[in-house]
């Protein structure tokens, strides 16, 4: 799917396709490392152009989730929709709920599926955390993905060169 993603965006710079790869939900900061790394770039370009780009909907989403939820929720298809999207990112929110601001860091911090800035800010947003705290706290989280993500795709990518 990331290949065709790429193919479909061939009139783009490497960059903005980075760009544009970690903006989009599943595969976000995790996804766009490695394909950055993969096209040639350092791993430090490739940190911050995905970085960048996974950060930049977070902003958008966390101040428009509740009233785009909210309208979506007076129609019968889509109050279904809203009803399953709200259950799939409270289902693992208990941390999040007991520790708060460090909660919300190691769950948009640990890259693992499921995780991540999105479903992060979802959660957030479900949970109404408000927005001068969630946003440091899913900004930091990412942070910590992104060099995590990093360090183990330059290691990865490293040991394939070395064959």
């Amino acid at each position: 799917m990331t290949q065709w993603i790429l193919q479909s965006l061939s009139v783009l710079s490497r960059e903005a396709k980075v760009l544009l790869l970690a903006a989009m939900p599943i595969i976000e900061l995790r996804g766009a490392i490695p394909v950055a790394i993969s096209l040639g770039m350092t791993p430090f370009h490739a940190f911050i152009l995905s970085f960048v780009g996974s950060i930049l909907p977070v902003p958008f989403l966390l101040l428009g989730i509740r009233p785009v939820f909210k309208m979506m929720s007076r129609g019968r298809v889509s109050k279904q929709w809203v009803e399953w999207f709200s259950k799939r990112g409270l289902r693992r929110s208990d941390r999040v709920k007991k520790y708060g601001f460090w909660g919300l860091i190691l769950f948009v911090g640990i890259p693992l599926p499921g995780t991540g800035v999105w479903t992060g800010t979802l959660m957030a947003a479900l949970l109404d955390i408000r927005f001068k705290v969630a946003f440091p706290a899913i900004f930091i989280g990412n942070l910590i993905a992104g060099i995590l993500i990093s360090l183990l795709s330059h290691g990865a990518f490293g040991l394939l060169g070395m064959f």
